[in-house]
């Protein structure tokens, strides 16, 4: 019997759908592995969108963006975490999930947001300003409007790497889909390992699918069409800060 074999098996076996035991099926799993990635995906975009506005929008500390993010991404995220369970106790493993999770999706966002503020037309900003409008006037109805495009893939590149790094949640005795991956490893239970990773795999494809499906949505159709702003957003990571969106 190949892999593949085991893992359909697996997958398809009804005992791994409910909780049995005080085990938990996949359904619980998943519920905690979206737990973690929701909290995580929030606190960070309340961290990093504001900020990254203000930044893009101001001009300043566009630099210390750049460092933020080259710095952030060199982060061993298992090391992390393990760092903070030692620091804040085993009692705080969720706490320190989340703390590091925030960590890993604040870098992307943050220069999303920069990139698209700084990336609208500086013709549209400086027509906004001969008409009259104030600054904040300028960034919630001009620049963040233009920026849309940028912001919602950066959230997208964040939730796929809060979902990929969530499943170190239980190397510190956490749940999550990644308990399959861990508990097989330690069992030797290697069809329980795959099904694990291609459960999360599917969950990224699925959030991918949706949250491209929502920016489609929300995206004005002119913003959707033009190719500058994905010609500009590749200036910017030419010159070091990713938007977030890979396409």
């Amino acid at each position: 019997m190949n892999v593949f074999t085991q893992v359909v098996d697996w997958l398809t076996d009804p005992d791994h759908w409910r909780t049995t035991l005080g085990i938990a099926g996949i359904p619980q799993r998943l519920g905690e592995h979206l737990q973690y990635t929701v909290i995580a995906v929030l606190i960070a975009a309340v961290l990093a969108i504001p900020l990254g506005a203000y930044i893009g929008h101001t001009g300043r500390g566009g630099t210390v963006v750049v460092g933020v993010v080259n710095s952030f991404r060199a982060l061993p995220e298992l090391g992390l975490l393990i760092l903070l369970v030692l620091a804040l106790g085993l009692t705080l493993a969720l706490e320190a999930v989340t703390i590091a999770l925030v960590l890993m999706a604040v870098p992307v966002l943050l220069a999303g947001t920069y990139a698209g503020i700084r990336n609208v037309d500086r013709a549209a900003v400086d027509a906004a300003r001969g008409m009259g409008m104030t600054e904040w006037q300028i960034l919630f109805r001009v620049e963040l409007p233009n920026a849309l495009p940028l912001v919602l893939g950066a959230l997208r590149s964040a939730t796929l790497q809060v979902i990929a790094t969530a499943s170190i949640a239980a190397a510190v005795s956490l749940g999550g889909l990644g308990r399959f991956v861990i508990d097989g490893n330690a069992l030797r239970e290697y069809d329980q390992m795959a099904a694990g990773a291609v459960l999360i795999a599917v969950l990224a494809i699925v959030v991918e699918l949706l949250l491209t499906g929502v920016q489609w949505l929300v995206v004005s159709p002119g913003l959707r069409k033009n190719p500058r702003g994905r010609v500009r957003a590749r200036g910017a990571r030419s010159e070091g800060i990713d938007g977030g969106d890979p396409r």
